[in-house]
């Protein structure tokens, strides 16, 4: 029998009154790498709250190694030994990779800190991963992957035998994905505890061997990862069907498309000679393989940075960079990077269009105008609400209706799905969906596809071998080298 690491128990967890927790059972063993795929987000931030620290519980028990650590009848606020691992970096910038390591420790008491013996001391650990990271500089300078490793590392220098990634899929390459699932499975051997959290069961499954699927607040079932037919009727079954539809309709809409965007031989540091075009209500999916050249051309799109060299073409216009009003750019986390809650619903709405329209805040016809077209699809409440008081689902609703009313010839969305449990990530996808109905072109960029490739018409992969373009009838023979296919 395996030996038991975590268990929580008939756990139920209330802040103010409210229920986050209802009855919530899991159980991780030693050496086991656990998924958890949260069906719908409610709750999670509730979970990974107790797993750190012992709070109040309404009813139920937490195990650690056998022993009870925090129950309804007795909660001691202490911190748990265990390391949450995500977007939020808690390492410290400034620090060398060897004091985030090692004089960050609790315990660690050397007056005089002998930099060269403890770099020395983490070259073995480095080794035994095959990583090659250097120790002396600054952790601000590392790359994604390099810092998650480090965090990685650190909880198995501390001693943390339990370990939670929670959703690193979104955070870094597929590549680097592979060589991270890797080191996991080294350090399982080993005997140490993985909860891998995301929020795709093709991901789960490359690495996991048993998954928690979780919904409102509970363990809705535990399945064996390879049970794919379990795993469509509790969580993707829906959304199949969506993109059934979706591709049926697609055929005919695709057939006489006029040039709506087009890239010649972008350049920058890292991006070489980019070239590509996009046709009206066309979805074109970018996978891009290094988290550098992602990185500059996420600074080409928000106009960060401004390209080296090449053009771009907006219809039949000349541009050398992404300032065109034609060209819209949806944001990564675009509920929290898109929203302004000091402005009100209207002016959130119509904020795209004040750089077209002069003197759009004192034209009250247009209002009126947008709210007798929209009402009817955003819900006539919604204009008299806060904008703070808004569901993710209307703040989804009112970002891409503001990009639909500034009419842009083509959208570059970044990473849309980051972060959005399948509810949402449903909605973006009509979203996106009713852009390209209206005869705009989509550009899907990111690290990993993520439920891009349902969508698309075509892929751009770029890496370090160059550029690759693949048509939707040959997705199919991309299964061994993207984790996520939502493909009928």
């Amino acid at each position: 029998m395996n030996r038991e690491i975590f268990r929580m128990e008939r756990v139920t967890y209330q802040e103010n009154g409210v229920t986050f927790l209802k009855d919530f059972n899991l159980r991780i063993d030693e050496g086991e790498i656990l998924g958890l795929i949260p069906v719908n987000g409610y709750g999670l931030n509730a979970f990974l709250k107790l797993l750190e620290v012992n709070v109040p519980l309404e009813d139920g028990y937490v195990y650690s190694r056998g022993e009870i650590i925090n129950s309804w009848k007795d909660s001691r606020r202490t911190h748990n030994r265990i390391s949450v691992i995500g977007a939020e970096n808690r390492l410290v910038e400034t620090l060398s990779v060897t004091d985030n390591i090692f004089v960050l420790r609790k315990g660690f008491r050397q007056e005089v800190i002998r930099t060269g013996l403890l770099r020395r001391q983490l070259l073995p650990f480095l080794a035994d991963i095959g990583m090659d990271i250097p120790t002396d500089v600054p952790v601000e300078r590392l790359t994604v992957f390099q810092r998650l490793v480090l965090e990685l590392l650190r909880a198995v220098v501390f001693g943390q035998k339990f370990i939670v990634l929670n959703e690193i899929g979104e955070l870094i390459s597929y590549e680097e994905l592979d060589k991270l699932h890797k080191i996991l499975r080294h350090y399982a051997a080993q005997g140490f505890s993985f909860l891998y959290i995301c929020l795709h069961y093709e991901e789960a499954s490359r690495i996991c061997e048993r998954c928690a699927m979780m919904s409102h607040g509970r363990i809705l079932k535990l399945l064996p990862c390879n049970d794919e037919e379990s795993a469509e009727r509790l969580y993707t079954a829906e959304y199949k069907k969506m993109v059934r539809v979706h591709m049926e309709n697609r055929q005919e809409q695709l057939q006489k498309q006029r040039q709506a965007f087009a890239a010649e031989h972008l350049q920058g540091e890292y991006l070489r000679d980019l070239s590509f075009a996009v046709g009206a209500g066309e979805c074109l999916a970018v996978q891009i393989l290094d988290n550098n050249v992602f990185a500059e051309l996420r600074s080409f799109l928000l106009q960060d940075q401004m390209p080296e060299g090449g053009e771009l073409w907006v219809g039949k216009r000349r541009q050398r960079n992404f300032s065109d009003r034609r060209i819209a750019v949806i944001r990564e986390l675009a509920t929290r990077t898109m929203v302004f809650p000091e402005l009100s619903y209207m002016e959130n709405l119509c904020i795209s269009l004040s750089m077209r329209v002069p003197a759009l805040w004192l034209k009250k016809s247009i209002r009126r105008s947008i709210r007798r077209e929209y009402g009817p699809i955003l819900g006539e409440e919604v204009f008299d609400l806060p904008v703070s008081s808004l569901t993710e689902r209307q703040k989804y609703q009112m970002i891409y209706t503001r990009i639909q009313l500034a009419h842009p010839d083509v959208v570059f969305c970044i990473q849309p799905f980051k972060g959005a449990d399948l509810p949402h990530r449903m909605h973006i996808w009509q979203l996106l969906e009713q852009l390209m109905d209206h005869g705009i072109a989509v550009v899907l960029v990111s690290l990993n596809l993520s439920d891009s490739l349902s969508m698309a018409d075509r892929l751009l992969v770029i890496g370090k071998e160059g550029i690759q373009e693949v048509l939707r009838k040959d997705f199919p023979t991309l299964a061994e080298e993207v984790p996520w296919m939502n493909l009928v």
